[in-house]
């Protein structure tokens, strides 16, 4: 099975004066830089259908009208620091991470109701080498 295109090709993150924003052919990825000591409460972000506001401190960012409608209800938006991340978060992430790739990997079984524990930081134990 071939990987996706994005994985394959990579993304092209655009810089802006703001940060950065990039997009596969499912998503668009909006990377903010914050002041320091910036807290969800001091951030307002405005996503509909067709339309995207996003204010820091009072300030505004970012405005404008979307290219085409998006699933206002899909969008999510979160602040992290680039230097700690929530232990229980990066661990949840990683999990999910790891279920992914071994959907990938075994396409006839369903992980959908699977949980995983042990070894699955950086994606699990590699069983590339193994013989099949």
């Amino acid at each position: 099975m071939s990987a996706p295109f994005e994985e394959r090709s990579g993304v092209v993150p655009c810089g802006t004066p703001w940060g950065q924003w990039y997009q596969t052919l499912e998503e668009v990825f909006i990377e903010i830089q914050v002041p320091p000591g910036t807290r969800a409460q001091d951030i307002r972000c405005d996503l509909q259908s067709r339309h995207v506001a996003l204010a820091v401190g009072g300030r505004e960012i970012l405005k404008g009208k979307l290219f085409d409608s998006t699933i206002a209800d899909e969008g999510t938006w979160t602040l992290e620091s680039e230097y700690a991340a929530d232990p229980w978060v990066q661990d949840q992430m990683q999990r999910k991470l790891t279920l992914e790739r071994f959907q990938k990997e075994n396409p006839g079984f369903d992980f959908s109701g699977a949980e995983i524990s042990g070894n699955y930081t950086k994606g699990g134990p590699d069983f590339s080498n193994l013989e099949k």
